[in-house]
């Protein structure tokens, strides 16, 4: 009986030891990345499938009945999981019972149009681009989140996402940061959703007329004293978001095709926002300086000339060009 009691528990111990073995024995996966990814209601024998697929793993028992114990099996969580080097059933069950799943970073920059960001999410994320612009058409949706447009709401920032994030929770997300950035901002005579609105259209038109933070105030403040004078505000990136965006210099031709967005030709505001403007836009659109320009050109230096009056203006224009 001893005899027995003794066999029994060498085999007991030999079969836990190259269980051991196999469950900790590496694959060499070398430079090469293995991407496994796992879909809502796939099971552990689908993920395993998948796992042999990529030459991830070499047995199936050492991630079935290890997962069971762990209870990995119950808890698997979607996600796209990438695996290079050494590895194991036990490191990828670790991985798996962790969720370490990919998460791709995201970087939205400030001035991004809504047709920029759905690219960014196409190539980023692997999304379709229509499926982000569909969500600016879609009222339920707009209607929900109680916006007019997507158009200015997406905002700029960095953002770690994991892989699989379909566009309508990266756009949620999108304008919960928005919320977050933007709250305590807004001065008290700003206080409905009409005179934010129109406060983020200058933004945006700011936003994309200058890279330079310390006279984005002064560029504020030309369009704001052309607004109050009646004037057309002539800016030329609300012509060139009106054409669809421009792969090429704004020819002047452009500037007789009339579309809701050509303020040369129309007087007041844009319909929407020409993209989505950061923050330091926003705070300047919000507190523009206090000038007496109503006019301004880019300059041989990366800024920006102001002048009060046409005939000024025309002659910055000159001295700009005699220059270059």
């Amino acid at each position: 009986m001893k005899f027995i009691i003794a066999t029994i528990l060498i085999l007991v111990a030999l079969t836990v030891l190259f269980g051991w073995i196999a469950y900790t024995r590496s694959v060499d996966l070398g430079d090469k990345v293995a991407t496994v990814i796992i879909m809502p209601g796939d099971n552990l024998g689908t993920v395993t499938d998948k796992l042999l697929a990529e030459g991830v793993i070499d047995s199936r028992v050492m991630i079935k009945y290890p997962a069971r114990i762990l209870g990995v099996d119950k808890k698997l969580t979607p996600g796209r999981y990438d695996f290079t080097g050494r590895t194991s059933c036990r490191s990828v069950l670790a991985k798996l019972e962790a969720a370490d799943f990919v998460n791709i970073k995201l970087t939205i920059p400030e001035g991004a149009t809504i047709w920029k960001v759905a690219s960014i999410l196409a190539e980023r994320m692997e999304l379709d681009s229509a499926s982000v612009v569909a969500l600016n058409n879609d009222s339920a949706y707009l209607a929900q989140h109680g916006l007019p447009g997507l158009e200015g709401f997406l905002f700029p920032e960095t953002y770690f996402l994991p892989w699989g994030t379909g566009a309508r929770e990266i756009v949620d997300e999108m304008l919960r940061m928005y919320q977050r950035q933007t709250e305590g901002i807004w001065p008290d005579t700003l206080d409905s959703l009409q005179t934010r609105y129109k406060v983020l259209k200058i933004a945006s038109i700011i936003e994309a007329e200058t890279g330079r933070i310390d006279e984005r105030t002064m560029v504020s403040s030309v369009y704001y004293n052309r607004l109050r004078k009646g004037m057309k505000l002539d800016a030329d990136p609300t012509v060139i978001y009106g054409l669809g965006g421009l792969d090429r210099p704004l020819w002047h031709k452009d500037l007789r095709r009339d579309t809701p967005y050509n303020t040369y030709m129309r007087k007041g505001l844009p319909p929407t926002p020409i993209n989505s403007p950061g923050l330091a836009s926003i705070k300047a659109a919000i507190s523009p300086a206090a000038s007496d320009y109503f006019y301004f050109v880019a300059d041989e230096n990366g800024g920006h000339r102001f002048s009060r009056t046409n005939a000024e203006h025309n002659r910055a224009i000159r001295e700009i060009r005699s220059s270059n």
